[in-house]
């Protein structure tokens, strides 16, 4: 559905997207993760046409959005950070504008903006200014815009950056909705939000991927058995001494008791040891019984951090 090859951007000397590759497969709802400043916009405004690349391409269905802008950006919708919204207007009004500008046929028009009114959630709004909007209807106003034409990519910069929590999760809701019908790749830097509706994450860091996979998979693949639980048959002072016998072991946190006479207990190293083995050869030594041990998933936000640290890298695209 959605291929970037080699794309790249120079703004001088500066160099804000290097060389990304990535495919997004129809029906899918990907996040595009970066901190501030690491060239996530940047994608997007070349990926939708509104600024050229430095080398690279980009195919939307297999049409190029350089040289067959016309028919690739039929295919895709897009609501920038920024909505553009004209706010003089009510919102039926603009609506039917965007319609016209996109050429949807006159015989159409109507069921069609009813009907993407009613995903968005914004009919009770229909006759209002937009001015006089708060910005949560703002920003589904500018999802309508987007949605406008059907067509079968919608790219979504920060949709929900200055919403209350509340608005959050409504778009969020709508977002999943535009998933059973569109492919979506949705910007955001607000981890909780990614993977809460998205199957990929593709992670990007001073304008290079560093990682794309599914959230559960990028935990799996970075935890590598480095965060384990463990349920012991001891005392907190021996299960610390027995541990410190490991050089190893570098993290120790006591949980509580769950189980009468046990203590749950999590152990971490650092980088990507698999520290399974060392726990239980520690507890052995010390005749402390290991009842349990279960790896723990990371949270996106740790596998977050990891890949944009300096000098951290994952190869593992898909």
């Amino acid at each position: 559905m959605i291929e970037v090859k080699n794309l790249t951007k120079h703004y001088g000397k500066h160099v804000a997207v290097d060389h990304i590759h990535f495919t997004i497969a129809e029906g899918e709802i990907v996040g595009f993760l970066g901190p501030n400043g690491a060239g996530k916009s940047t994608t997007m405004n070349m990926m939708t046409g509104y600024m050229a690349s430095t080398e690279g391409e980009v195919l939307v269905s297999g049409h190029s959005i350089l040289d067959e802008p016309e028919k690739a950006k039929a295919k895709i919708g897009y609501l920038p950070e920024q909505p553009p919204l004209y706010v003089d207007m009510k919102v039926d009004e603009y609506l039917s504008f965007v319609a016209d500008i996109k050429k949807v046929k006159s015989n159409e028009k109507k069921a069609m903006l009813a009907n993407i009114k009613e995903t968005v959630r914004i009919q009770e709004v229909s006759n209002r200014l937009i001015k006089n909007l708060s910005k949560g209807y703002k920003q589904r106003v500018g999802l309508a815009q987007a949605m406008v034409g059907f067509p079968e990519v919608i790219i979504l910069d920060e949709p929900t950056v200055g919403l209350d929590p509340k608005q959050m999760m409504e778009m969020r809701d709508v977002i999943k909705t535009l998933g059973h019908k569109h492919t979506v790749l949705l910007s955001s830097h607000i981890l909780s939000e990614v993977s809460a509706v998205c199957d990929r994450v593709i992670i990007i860091h001073k304008g290079k991927l560093v990682a794309s996979d599914t959230p559960d998979n990028l935990s799996a693949d970075l935890l590598q058995g480095s965060k384990i639980q463990s349920r012991l048959k001891g005392t907190e002072a021996e299960i610390i001494r027995a541990a410190a016998s490991f050089p190893i072991i570098k993290h120790v946190r006591i949980v509580g008791s769950k189980e009468s006479g046990t203590i749950d207990v999590i152990f971490e190293c650092d980088g990507h040891t698999d520290i399974r083995e060392a726990v239980f050869s520690a507890m052995s030594s010390h005749q402390i019984p290991v009842l349990i041990q279960q790896p723990l998933n990371r949270s996106l936000e740790e596998i977050f951090l990891q890949v944009t640290g300096e000098g951290s890298h994952y190869d593992k695209h898909h």
